[in-house]
């Protein structure tokens, strides 16, 4: 599977020089990786108290790689 293109989804951002241009949640330092991580042992709630990020952001995140995951692969 192919690493997701977070410059697609509104709720990321990634700068170089802002944890090493990872993908960040907007506005924030907090790495997209997070809630992959976390997701198995937190909630959505947990993660937004723990984490300093948005409900709307953990799902924005999470329904864009859920969506990502449904699109077909592009054939070469």
């Amino acid at each position: 599977m192919a690493p997701l293109d977070w410059s697609q989804c509104p709720a990321v951002e990634s700068i170089p020089g802002k944890r090493s241009g990872a993908g960040v949640f907007r506005g924030t330092r907090t790495p997209v990786s997070t809630v992959f991580e976390n997701l198995q042992d937190m909630s959505v709630d947990e993660l937004v108290e723990e984490f300093g990020v948005t409900r709307e952001q953990v799902q924005a995140v999470l329904q864009f790689a859920a969506h990502t995951a449904e699109a077909p692969a592009l054939r070469q």
